[in-house]
């Protein structure tokens, strides 16, 4: 009767631990059962949607046409401080769109670092951008970016990393170096990230677990810079926020950490150079003080790409884009070519 009962009880358990690793299905948008559409999308070649927002000029006037690749927890509707008047003087045509998972974009069970690159391809095609276009990516939605480099580089005519969140299993980073900076992030996000690579089956549940103590995301992510951006991006309402994550944190927050941390089938130190002839530029920006984000990865990164123009700003944090100074010092970068002023 023991023998019963305990393995009653073990096979309990094993049950609820497996349902524990299991997400709930996702709320997918413009369907019956999830939230509506309310943005304008176009249909991908596999039938998902993806959602996308215009601004700037109008794209037959312009004379740049960018795609906006947001980050982690962020949509097309992300903060941007870049004035109408800047946009008319420099010719820019803007698109950011949701990721998929995020906003009104259909989740893709098939997500990865590759399909990343076809979805922006797509994305022009469909809203006719022509046969190049810009792309700047912003922190871990710098993925997308590094894989259009690699799978779409002859429909690129210039491109931006900003923040580019580190992989720290690409394999040409020496171990000792990795390791030393790894070690200095705070422990629950070294689980975190080892999770999402080894283990991506078990990140749901650790995600949302309550056996150990949270970090605070201040703690994690912000400097002082970052913080005093925090407060002015406070004053600016975000009516479209709660739609980040409506269709689940997995299919979003959690598949993100699942692709970029996970192993990738090209290592990003192995590029050529999209633009041989110098016909266009790739830069990429970082903050010495982003705690997110270490300095001395990106530093190496940038010595074995010396085709990458190197932005290190002294002070800067993980928040750079959302500060009006280097919003606009990016995007003018990119349109002309012109060495930016850090301040």
């Amino acid at each position: 009767m023991l023998t019963v009962a305990a393995s009653v009880l073990i096979a309990s358990i094993l049950i609820y631990a497996y349902q524990r690793t299991k997400p709930p299905p996702p709320k997918i948008t413009g369907t019956p059962t999830g939230p509506p559409v309310t943005s304008p999308r176009i249909r991908l070649s596999d039938g998902r949607h993806l959602a996308y927002r215009e601004k700037g000029v109008p794209k037959e006037n312009s004379r740049y046409k960018v795609i906006l690749v947001h980050g982690y927890d962020s949509s097309k509707d992300l903060y941007l401080p870049l004035s109408q008047e800047v946009m008319d003087e420099l010719g820019l045509y803007v698109v950011t769109f949701d990721r998929a998972g995020y906003g009104e974009s259909v989740p893709n069970p098939k997500r990865n670092v590759k399909s990343e690159a076809f979805d922006i391809q797509e994305l022009a095609d469909q809203l006719q951008l022509g046969p190049k276009f810009h792309v700047i990516g912003l922190s871990i939605g710098t993925h997308a970016v590094w894989a259009c480099l690699k799978y779409i580089p002859h429909r690129l005519s210039g491109v931006t990393l900003v923040v580019p969140v580190i992989n720290y299993w690409w394999p040409s980073f020496p171990p000792k170096l990795a390791n030393e900076v790894f070690e200095k992030q705070l422990r629950r996000e070294q689980w975190k990230l080892r999770i999402a690579h080894y283990a991506p089956g078990l990140l749901y549940w650790w995600m949302t677990q309550k056996l150990f103590p949270n970090d605070s995301v201040m703690e994690i992510l912000f400097n002082k810079r970052d913080v005093e951006t925090i407060k002015q991006m406070s004053q600016v309402p975000m009516p479209n926020e709660y739609e980040i994550r409506q269709q689940g944190e997995y299919e979003s927050l959690h598949r993100d950490l699942i692709v970029h941390f996970g192993n990738w089938e090209f290592d990003p130190m192995e590029l050529k150079s999209p633009f041989p002839q110098n016909e266009g530029c790739v830069y990429l920006w970082q903050g010495h003080e982003d705690k997110l984000v270490p300095y001395e990865l990106q530093r190496y990164l940038a010595k074995q790409l010396p085709w990458i123009r190197y932005h290190e700003v002294p002070d800067g944090g993980h928040l750079m884009i959302h500060e009006k100074c280097f919003c606009e010092a990016i995007f003018r970068e990119l349109s002309h070519g012109e060495e930016p002023t850090i301040k």
